[in-house]
C-alpha cells in the first residue's frame, strides 16, 4: 500500500523553488565551471598551460569576474571543490563574488562514473556514501544547488535496461539527499554522443531514459519544483552520416522532454554534450522556437561550449584575459538570447566557436 508522506514544511518547498526558478529566470543559464583537476589538464595542455592551482584560479577568476556584466545572462555557476574555496586577486571569494551578483552557488557532488558489472561498458555514478554530510557543509559554505552527472552510451546493445534503471535509482538517491539539505538538484542523465545512431534512435533512448528518472524521482518523493533537469539534447551520433536541420534537432528534443517530463519541472538546461560553441547556441534556440508548447524553462549549462573560445584567446597570458572576458560574454549573450528564441547567427562567432569539442567517452 502506497502511503503519502511529506517530509518537507511549505517554507522549505519555498526555498528550493525560489533557488530552482531564480536559476533560470528571463533567458538565464548555468556556468559549468566544475571540471575536475583532470579534465583541466586536457584543457590547459591543448592551450600549453601548466595545470597548477594558481593557473586554474586565474583562469576561472576571470570567468566568474567577466559575470559583472552578465547578470541578465547567468543565473548559476556550477563549483569544482577547489574552487569552491578560492579568491580573486583581491581576496574575495568567489562564493562572495558570485552572490554580490545575484548568481547561485552550486557545486559538483558526484564521485565519478565506475563500471556496472555485467554490461558492455556501461557505467553508473559513485558517491552517495557521506553525501549528505557534503551538502549540508555546502549548504553552510553558500551553495544553494548541486549537479550529478550519470552517463548513458547508444549502441547496438546499449543502453541496457539494467543501466538505465540503476542510474535512474542514482540520480533519485542524489536528488532526495540534496533536498534534505535545501539544496536544489540538477538531475543529469547524460546519453554520450559517441557512435553512429540517427536522430530517431536518440530521441528512443532518451524518452525511454527520462521515462525512467521521473519514475524513480517520484518513487523517492523527490519534490520536482525544487529540481533542474541537465539533459543532452536530441542529436544523432557525432559519426552519424546523415547531418540534420537545427529545426529537426529542436523538434525531436521538445517532444522527448514533452512525453516524460513533468510540467512542475521549473527548468530544463541542456548539456552542450561536444558539440562546438556555434553549434551548441543554434540548437538551444531551435528548440527554444519549436512550435509545440513548452511548459518549462529551456536553456543551458554549458562548460565548453561557453569557454572554448575564452581559454583559447587567454592562453594562460594575463595581458589576454581583457580578450578573454569577452570571448566569453560574447558566448554568454548568445546563449541569453537562445534560451528566449532570440539568436540570430552573425558571423561573428570567437576564436574557436566554429570547432568541434567532441572527446569519445567523455569524462569531467
Amino acid at each position: 500500500m502506497t502511503h503519502q508522506h511529506n517530509p518537507f514544511s511549505p517554507e522549505h518547498k519555498k526555498e528550493l523553488a525560489d533557488i530552482a526558478h531564480r536559476i533560470v529566470a528571463n533567458g538565464k543559464g548555468i556556468l559549468a565551471a566544475d571540471e575536475s583537476t583532470g579534465s583541466m589538464d586536457k584543457r590547459f595542455s591543448s592551450i600549453g598551460v601548466d595545470n597548477i592551482e594558481e593557473n586554474r584560479r586565474c583562469y576561472r577568476q576571470l570567468l566568474f569576474t567577466a559575470n559583472k556584466e552578465l547578470a541578465d545572462c547567468v543565473g548559476g555557476i556550477i563549483f569544482f571543490h577547489e574552487t569552491m574555496y578560492q579568491k580573486t586577486d583581491d581576496g574575495v571569494s568567489f562564493v562572495e563574488l558570485a552572490k554580490k551578483l545575484k548568481i547561485e552557488v552550486g557545486i559538483k557532488v558526484d564521485k565519478g562514473v565506475v563500471p556496472l558489472a555485467g554490461t558492455n561498458g556501461e557505467t553508473t555514478t559513485q558517491g552517495l556514501d557521506g553525501l549528505s554530510e557534503r551538502c549540508a557543509q555546502y549548504k553552510k559554505d553558500g551553495a544553494n544547488f548541486a549537479k550529478w552527472r550519470c552517463v548513458l552510451k547508444i549502441s547496438e546493445t546499449t543502453p541496457s535496461s539494467l543501466a538505465i534503471m540503476e542510474n535512474a535509482n542514482v540520480l533519485a538517491r542524489y536528488a532526495s539527499i540534496c533536498q534534505q539539505n535545501r539544496i536544489v538538484p540538477i538531475v543529469e542523465p547524460e546519453i554520450l554522443p559517441d557512435g553512429t545512431h540517427d536522430l530517431k534512435r536518440c530521441q528512443y533512448v532518451s524518452e525511454k531514459v527520462l521515462a525512467a528518472v521521473y519514475k524513480a524521482l517520484s518513487d523517492h518523493h523527490v519534490y520536482l519544483e525544487g529540481t533542474l533537469l541537465k539533459p543532452n539534447m536530441v542529436t544523432a551520433g557525432h559519426a552519424c552520416p546523415t547531418k540534420y536541420k537545427p529545426e529537426e534537432v529542436g523538434m525531436a528534443t521538445v517532444v522527448a522532454l514533452r512525453r516524460n517530463v513533468p510540467a512542475a519541472v521549473p527548468g530544463v538546461v541542456f548539456l552542450s554534450g561536444g558539440q562546438s560553441e556555434e553549434e551548441a547556441t543554434i540548437h538551444l534556440n531551435a528548440i527554444n522556437q519549436c512550435p509545440l508548447l513548452k511548459p518549462w524553462a529551456l536553456s543551458f549549462s554549458y562548460g565548453r561550449a561557453l569557454q572554448a573560445s575564452a581559454l583559447k584567446a587567454w592562453g594562460g597570458k594575463k595581458e589576454n584575459v581583457p580578450g578573454a572576458m569577452e570571448e566569453y560574454k560574447k558566448r554568454a549573450k548568445a546563449n541569453h538570447l537562445a534560451a528566449q528564441g532570440k539568436y540570430v547567427a552573425t558571423g561573428q562567432a570567437g576564436a574557436a566557436a566554429g570547432e568541434s569539442l567532441f572527446q569519445a567517452d567523455h569524462a569531467y
